[in-house]
């Protein structure tokens, strides 16, 4: 893989052709582009949240916002934590994020406990597309929470793709699928023409909706 330089613009348009920014470790300022032979994909169709989570979520441990701490989230998911001592955000896709954050096409999905952020996650929106880049927790089930509540927005709002990028054990007990990159540009396409309503992820919505959303069928959620 070949080093790259590019703005926000250029970002975006990498992503509509189904590629991702990533970089080596947090100290190397080179950004590389990455399109896996094979992708992983939450069906927001056929989204699973386990029992004790559906629990969790309806109890409502958290509260759950959308955006107010951008920066901070995505500095969580840089951090280094147990079993993660490096991070593929550099410095050059730290500052493509905030740009895009500015333009309005990425969000943040965080929960908060006596006003302190203890969990969320982030990605990027394009059409009907959101691109999952990456979470954090710092109390039990906070990401799965933030996980659940994005879902539940985006079905509401009229997406149709969440992209995971990369299939991992983590992600399949939510439902997450890997599928062959030319299948995946199949279904990018199709969601690139959907114009969602991009205030549904603002507007406020409980736990028990978010499971709502989340795991109603199609017909139904949207």
């Amino acid at each position: 893989m070949a080093a790259v330089s590019f703005g926000p613009t250029e970002l975006l348009e990498c992503y509509a052709t189904g590629v991702f920014p990533m970089g080596e470790a947090r100290d190397d300022p080179r950004v590389f582009l990455v399109e896996p032979e094979m992708r992983g994909v939450i069906p927001l169709d056929a989204f699973h949240a386990p029992t004790r989570l559906r629990r969790t979520v309806r109890g409502e441990p958290f509260q759950v916002r959308v955006s107010t701490a951008f920066v901070a989230v995505l500095d969580a998911c840089a951090a280094s934590a147990p079993g993660r001592e490096d991070t593929w955000i550099n410095a050059p896709i730290r500052g493509l994020y905030l740009a895009l954050q500015a333009m309005g096409h990425a969000h943040s999905i965080e929960c908060w406990r006596d006003e302190r952020l203890v969990g969320g996650l982030y990605g990027v929106t394009l059409g009907g597309a959101f691109f999952g880049e990456s979470m954090f927790s710092r109390e039990r089930d906070a990401s799965k929470v933030a996980l659940v509540h994005l879902v539940g927005r985006l079905r509401r709002g009229g997406w149709r793709l969440l992209d995971a990028q990369f299939q991992t054990e983590h992600l399949s007990q939510f439902g997450a699928v890997e599928t062959p990159q030319s299948d995946y540009l199949k279904m990018l396409d199709r969601a690139l023409r959907l114009r969602p309503n991009v205030r549904s992820l603002r507007e406020p919505m409980t736990g028990a909706a978010a499971l709502y959303y989340a795991l109603q069928p199609t017909t139904q959620a949207s």
